[in-house]
């Protein structure tokens, strides 16, 4: 497996980070509309007291997770996150985002026969970090 330099990183499917509504970053990642599942299961705090630095998790245990997706709906921009998962890789994955204000926040599980499981959460912001 060849690993991406950070250059590559940075570009890797910039338009999905680019998107302005979460569900327009799940399409421009090639990715239904998700169905909630309990199958996905999303932590986060209720309150985040300083929302630059809001720590999120989420696992999926079912077999052929291809990718999760961490996205926050009312940030500038919703995608916060891709970690794309291979058959060596147990889809459990931890991180921490801004967020400029209470939002919704979902862990996407997207199968490798194209379904997306969701899991959401409003978490309530304090004080927002990004820039509010």
């Amino acid at each position: 497996m060849e690993a991406m330099s950070p250059v590559d990183a940075l570009a890797y499917e910039k338009s999905a980070f680019e998107a302005k509504t979460w569900t327009d970053a799940l399409k421009v990642l090639g990715s239904s509309s998700p169905t909630e599942s309990k199958d996905v299961v999303l932590n986060a705090p209720d309150i985040a007291e300083n929302g630059a630095v809001v720590p999120l998790s989420a696992s999926c245990a079912l077999p052929g997770v291809k990718r999760m997706i961490f996205l926050v709906e009312k940030n500038p921009t919703p995608l916060c996150s891709v970690f794309n998962v291979s058959e060596d890789i147990l889809a459990n994955f931890s991180m921490r985002t801004k967020m400029g204000q209470t939002s919704n926040v979902y862990a996407v599980a997207v199968l490798g026969d194209g379904r997306a499981l969701m899991a959401k959460k409003e978490i309530k912001v304090t004080l927002g970090g990004c820039g509010g």
